[in-house]
């Protein structure tokens, strides 16, 4: 938290946590206004958990969502009526602070002289040049106005857009790349199902997004708003427009906590959990060591989602505790899954059975968590029936984990990139966009049919960075992607089913059978999952460097 004064009534913050709200209320503020939409961000408290320590705290809190870079006169028009109406002093706060910075900018526009605005601003840290263009041109976007222009712009600096950036430095250490990315950590998310589990502490898998960056790209601390693909040209938060030669598009994908109703009330409170969310995974394991027995249910969503082995990987760990705590038996477990199977693929279906039977787990399959009521303790599922019908079902929890819906990002669904899915419509071999050719996408954004995991990101990094550079002359043949996935299934602590897998579910083991049959638990399969992918993933794949992930090329 970092209050920034921009009139004695209004200052401006960076993302508050719950935790914040009594040191605010200590600082004297009287009213909070968000104006971040929830779900932006994978470590992001939904504005319910702000409201409900604000009302704690005797403090008024008010949602004024504003998508990044779409802040309208209208809505500044109301952020000025509410900052008249609330108590004052005020505290306005979204990513950064530059979305409230610039909602304050626009409703003063004929207040104060566009030079006034732009001091003001820039002496409580935040630069809205962008914002002194709309300003001065009636408040229209200046789409013609160039702030900066790359050879290469990866849009998304998660998994894919590090790797990628890394594989091609690699290759061509001189080419002008530029990252563009809002967010101030880089957390590596498949260490988060063993956060849940107690194994890793969640600090473990967090570094500053700054350290993960390449020496040599540029980053862009920003948020895409839109994409101009005629122009060759993205548009940011603010305004600003960058260009390119080549684009890769690797935003990750949106967590859509809304798309149950009631669970944003609840989260992280009532027995109501989700590996998916960085702060709320040790909530997880606080909740499993805390239970005694009782009813524990989980969850799974309709696909697609990240990591389709993470709902069950977060349901065996869990049952393991109990079984070696001697609460297993007085514990009642069920997983609704929205669909028809345990796993895709069904070479690794009977070892997760033996599993499913020796935890006593019921399968409900077809049943799509719609609704949760939290201080009751009660989740209300859709069934699909046999017939095509669908009917209600309620039942009582004392623990629920739950992996929510999720889509591509507002800004990739309604943009040119996107099939009629929402997802950026690319040839699954060469990961080259269908329609604009200088456009590429990897990671879970692409509406290619591998899994969404990490291990796809770093097969798909090298062939992504390979076709690029072979686009700009710098290297020949043409590089093609398998549709190669690996879910690590973790069954119990200290063993591994190692679901590995190509397009069409086909069995894709790394490693000889005498040292890890896939098929089967594993103690290997665990110490490479505890082991040697967090370090693989840190020091390897985000360094560019490639060991078991060349591309094939196309002859």
């Amino acid at each position: 938290m970092n209050p920034r004064a921009l009139t004695p009534d209004l200052s401006i913050s960076p993302q508050i946590s719950a935790t914040d709200v009594a040191s605010l209320k200590a600082l004297g503020y009287r009213a909070i206004v968000c104006h971040r939409p929830d779900g932006e961000a994978s470590d992001q408290p939904n504005f319910q958990e702000i409201a409900q320590a604000a009302k704690q705290a005797g403090l008024q809190a008010v949602h004024q969502p504003v998508v990044p870079g779409q802040a309208s006169a209208e809505q500044a028009a109301a952020f000025a009526a509410l900052c008249a109406e609330l108590p004052k002093p005020i505290l306005a706060y979204c990513r950064t602070g530059t979305r409230s910075a610039t909602l304050w900018a626009l409703s003063q526009a004929d207040k104060l002289p566009v030079a006034g605005i732009q001091e003001r601003a820039a002496q409580a840290g935040f630069d809205l040049k962008a914002v002194v263009q709309r300003i001065a041109n009636a408040g229209k976007t200046p789409v013609e106005v160039v702030d900066a222009e790359h050879a290469v712009v990866i849009v998304g600096g998660g998994a894919a857009g590090i790797a990628v950036a890394s594989s091609l430095r690699a290759r061509e250490p001189e080419l002008d790349i530029a990252i563009i990315d809002p967010a101030d950590v880089h957390y590596y998310q498949p260490g988060w199902t063993l956060v849940g589990a107690g194994v890793f502490p969640a600090a473990s898998t967090a570094r500053t997004m700054a350290s993960r960056v390449p020496a040599g790209v540029r980053w862009l601390k920003a948020a895409v708003v839109a994409f101009e693909p005629e122009r060759n040209a993205v548009v940011l938060e603010g305004c600003r427009v960058v260009r390119y030669q080549r684009l890769v598009v690797c935003p990750g994908l949106k967590i859509d906590w809304h798309g149950i109703d009631g669970l944003v009330e609840t989260l992280g409170r009532n027995g109501v959990t989700s590996n998916y969310r960085f702060d709320l995974a040790p909530y997880t394991w606080e909740l499993v060591r805390a239970l005694r027995g009782g009813k524990a249910l989980f969850t799974q969503p309709p696909m697609p989602i990240k990591c389709a082995g993470a709902p069950q990987k977060a349901m065996y760990l869990s049952c393991d505790t109990w079984r070696r705590n001697g609460t297993l038996k007085d514990t009642q477990i069920q997983f609704f899954n929205a669909g028809a199977v345990l796993f895709g693929v069904p070479d690794y279906v009977p070892a997760l059975m033996e599993y499913v039977k020796a935890y006593g787990i019921d399968l409900r399959f077809g049943h799509t968590l719609k609704r949760i009521d939290g201080p009751r303790r009660r989740a209300t599922f859709m069934r699909a029936m046999p017939d095509g019908s669908k009917e209600m079902v309620d039942t009582d929890f004392d623990m629920l984990h739950v992996v929510p819906p999720q889509t591509a990002p507002d800004f990739v669904r309604a943009s040119p990139l996107a099939d009629a899915a929402g997802w950026v419509d690319v040839d699954p071999a060469t990961l080259r966009h269908k329609t604009y050719a200088n456009i590429y996408a990897l990671g879970d954004v692409s509406n290619t049919t591998n899994a969404k995991t990490a291990a796809a990101a770093r097969k798909q990094a090298p062939v992504v960075a390979h076709n690029i550079l072979a686009s700009l002359s710098y290297a020949v043949g043409q590089a093609q992607y398998d549709g190669y996935g690996s879910c690590p299934l973790t069954v119990e602590r200290g063993k591994v089913v190692l679901a590995e897998f190509l397009y069409g579910g086909k069995v894709a083991p790394s490693f000889p059978a005498w040292l890890i049959d896939g098929t089967k638990p594993s103690r290997a399969a665990w110490f490479l999952k505890e082991r040697i992918l967090p370090p693989l993933y840190w020091d390897g794949m985000l360094k560019g460097r490639e060991w078991m992930a060349q591309p094939a090329l196309l002859d």
